[in-house]
């Protein structure tokens, strides 16, 4: 039953995703427009001191930026739900809580992954991208990286009660995750301070999974791959862990609420 209900969320996101065209066009032209016009802004500057790949290596930043922005918000599907009472129907049904959260962060993670391959195809069709020297290395980080994406976001969907409570915690989280992370610069370059905040960021460990993909010829991989699988599945499992407290604690008072009021 409860796997019919995750399925039934994931299959609902899917649907509000292929109603919101834009949506999906917005997520292919926020990437490229860094890959094509700031990284050829780059390249144009550093070519004056020699030959430059920084537009190879940008690009699994730019997937990784896609998994980020998709997952995350995605998952504000989920205040939505709360502000039109349909999230409290789903508290208060005779399910376990952690299985709304799971269907929530899973079907945010599904829309995350439509999303970054529709890019990859553009991607091959523009020779950004050749096959990896490993498909199951790659899909390992595009499920991780979007399922840490997902964690973000439902941790804060978890602590936001309006849509505009999410808005403003996202810009928060979602642009220091994102320029802390070596999408667009190497982890190794940074000064320490920020290199130690860039390590802890679990969504570095995405970006840098996929780097050891072999998607393109840049490389640039700054951690062992035991080590990007243990931070990004150990930090999604803590996040939605925490995220399913939250909304246990949220059901617990919707619950009081009802025998108060009968």
């Amino acid at each position: 039953m409860s796997v019919s209900a995750v399925a039934a969320v994931v299959e609902r996101e899917l649907l509000k995703m292929r109603r919101q065209r834009g949506r999906l066009l917005a997520s292919l032209v926020r990437p490229l427009l860094w890959l094509l016009v700031i990284g050829s802004g780059f390249t144009a500057l550093e070519s004056a001191h020699g030959p430059s790949n920084y537009q190879s290596f940008l690009v699994p930043g730019v997937i990784g930026m896609t998994l980020l922005f998709g997952g995350m918000l995605a998952a504000l599907s989920t205040v939505f739900d709360k502000e039109s009472g349909v999230m409290r129907m789903l508290i208060i049904a005779p399910i376990a809580h952690y299985w709304i959260v799971l269907a929530k962060a899973t079907g945010a993670m599904v829309v995350a992954l439509v999303q970054v391959l529709s890019l990859l195809i553009v991607l091959a069709l523009l020779h950004f991208v050749h096959p990896p020297t490993s498909l199951l290395l790659l899909a390992a980080a595009l499920i991780g990286t979007a399922l840490v994406s997902a964690s973000f976001g439902m941790l804060i969907a978890a602590w936001s009660g309006t849509v505009e409570n999410f808005a403003t915690l996202m810009n928060l989280v979602i642009f220091p995750v994102f320029f802390l992370s070596g999408s667009l610069y190497p982890v190794e370059r940074l000064p320490t301070i920020l290199r130690t905040i860039a390590t802890a960021n679990p969504y570095t460990h995405g970006v840098d999974l996929l780097r050891h993909s072999g998607l393109t010829d840049a490389g640039g991989a700054a951690f062992a791959i035991s080590t990007d699988l243990a931070v990004l599945f150990g930090f999604s499992l803590v996040g939605l862990l925490t995220a399913a407290i939250r909304f246990e604690s949220a059901g617990s008072s919707e619950s009081l609420v009802r025998r108060l009021a009968q």
